[in-house]
């Protein structure tokens, strides 16, 4: 009784859209993916975080990764995961293409175990280049790659799973040597980072933010104007 329904539905929709190519392929993907697709969906929609949907509105400039000059613990510790991955030594701007290659390898080495791979950043910069042997000036160039701007002490992967320490460890250090920089494994109970200082051993968020010391007016013990100080003042004869 099914398949008598469809066929005046299929006979009376694709020969009234035969006469423009765009119809008719528009009709086809109707019928083919309408048992596919759903009108409402409670799941989200997976993003691809090595390259933007929208693409970008203007070029964007080289510039610097941001950084915190008030003091702050942004994206230093991790959220979802037991596991990460941070930036230890300096800020970087690391194309989509490296930030893949990481990626495919954690995932080659945990294969066929049970965990949950998070990126903490994403690759939302363009990258504009005019090639080689060309003269200067003639606008910016064309689009060459996805990069993104990587600060100090940021999380870029975090995992969580049923995952021994020392293997989730070597997998970060292989990722680590597929990525320019140097990177360190961090645990869920690392404390964070202000810059390159662990807020740890008595160092606190308002030990660093307090007004740095004018150094003119510090007198080292032991140092030449301290011993000044303490000589008794030379009369002329």
């Amino acid at each position: 009784m099914a398949a008598s329904q469809l066929k005046p539905v299929t006979s009376t929709l694709i020969p009234s859209f035969t006469t423009r190519t765009c119809c008719l392929n528009t009709a086809l993907r109707s019928l083919t993916l309408s048992s596919h697709t759903r009108s409402f969906s409670s799941s989200p929609f997976n993003l691809n975080w090595l390259s933007p949907k929208a693409g970008e509105s203007s070029k964007s400039r080289k510039g610097r990764p941001r950084v915190p000059t008030g003091g702050s613990t942004r994206g230093t510790t991790l959220v979802w995961g037991d596991y990460g991955l941070r930036l230890k030594n300096h800020d970087r701007r690391i194309s989509a293409t490296q930030l893949k290659i990481a990626d495919a390898t954690i995932r080659q080495r945990l294969r066929g175990m049970k965990y949950r791979l998070y990126a903490r950043v994403s690759a939302n910069i363009g990258v504009y280049t005019s090639g080689n042997d060309q003269r200067m000036g003639k606008g910016k160039g064309s689009f060459d790659y996805w990069c993104a701007r990587v600060p100090v002490s940021r999380v870029l992967f975090e995992l969580k799973g049923d995952v021994h320490e020392a293997v989730v460890r070597d997998a970060m250090r292989i990722a680590g040597n597929k990525l320019p920089g140097v990177y360190e494994f961090v645990r869920k109970s690392d404390p964070p980072m202000m810059g390159i200082t662990k807020l740890t051993d008595g160092f606190t968020e308002e030990m660093l933010r307090r007004p740095r010391l004018d150094v003119s007016k510090v007198i080292v013990p032991g140092g030449l104007e301290d011993s000044a100080r303490r000589m008794d003042a030379t009369v002329g004869p």
